[in-house]
């Protein structure tokens, strides 16, 4: 049986304000830009970057999410999924985010210009403005393609960390960029489809809304065909070794997995099962990259 009952409100004014910054998104965020400062280092990444890099990215992550929570209001408060959120319930005026935004994203530029570099600086509030304000009020109400094209938006903090800790940004980290571009339509598709009705209410031009279920289903089934070709790419690059090979194989195999499945007979359980195995997924593929970039240097030289 499904639950009926509506995620609760943050409590404190500091939650609502903490709740704009959509922290469990930005936490995956922050975790793939310091896979990418480790994966660019042979030896350890200078604390002053690692600091001053994950301070600095989160901070204009929380910026342009909270942007994002102020433009999707109207629609927030349409979907059963958001409508908890502060934004949507009017908890707090509009003035107020944009001072709120203002300032995490100022205090961001400010930390990485300080720890790291004047290009980290610029390719993250390139990054994250691109999310908050072309995503968000172009593609996302415009097309069905929003995930895929805005995906090049989300996709970027292991190119962010890469920058951060060396000042470039070369062919392996784009690798990395790639993974999590192809990772992210059928990550979200899998919500789209579960949460289909909250999307009719919104008016949003989801695929699941706009070319029907078993449509959606294909495309999940053919981008985690790629996504598991793409995911072998570090491995044929020789930017990692038979230890996160095997990790790919194992992981994107599930992934695809699920996929399968989904093509073959679709419920709701399944398609939020892939979801939330998605999100593991790519928690776990470039902790086996980070691993077997040290395994690689101080146990094989």
């Amino acid at each position: 049986m499904k639950s009926t009952t509506l995620p609760h409100p943050p409590a404190s004014r500091i939650a609502q304000y903490w709740a704009l910054t959509k922290p469990r998104v930005t936490q995956l965020a922050v975790f793939c830009a310091v896979i990418g400062m480790f994966l660019s280092t042979r030896g350890m990444v200078p604390w002053q970057v690692l600091i001053g890099g994950t301070i600095g990215i989160w901070l204009l992550a929380g910026s342009a999410f909270a942007v994002n929570c102020l433009i999707e209001q109207r629609v927030d408060a349409l979907m059963r999924r958001t409508a908890w959120r502060p934004s949507a319930r009017g908890e707090i005026a509009p003035w107020q985010i944009i001072v709120f935004s203002t300032i995490l994203g100022a205090a961001g530029m400010v930390v990485l210009y300080t720890f790291t570099n004047p290009l980290t600086m610029w390719l993250t509030l390139g990054t994250f403005v691109g999310y908050a304000l072309i995503y968000t009020i172009i593609l996302k109400p415009s097309t069905p393609q929003n995930i895929v094209i805005g995906g090049a938006a989300g996709a970027m903090p292991p190119a962010l960390g890469w920058a951060a800790a060396t000042g470039a940004v070369p062919a392996d980290a784009w690798i990395l960029v790639l993974i999590i571009f192809v990772w992210t339509p059928p990550h979200f598709w899998a919500l789209a489809l579960y949460r289909r009705q909250d999307y009719v209410n919104s008016g949003l031009p989801m695929l699941p809304i706009t070319h029907g279920e078993k449509y959606t289903r294909l495309q999940i089934l053919l981008y985690s065909v790629v996504l598991f070709a793409v995911s072998l790419l570090p491995f044929a690059h020789r930017m990692s070794g038979y230890l996160y090979l095997v990790s790919a194989v194992v992981l994107s195999g599930i992934f695809l997995g699920y996929a399968v499945k989904l093509w073959r007979k679709y419920s709701d359980e399944l398609s939020r099962s892939m979801f939330r195995y998605s999100i593991v997924y790519l928690s776990l593929l470039f902790a086996a990259l980070l691993v077997d970039h040290y395994v690689q240097i101080y146990l094989l030289g």
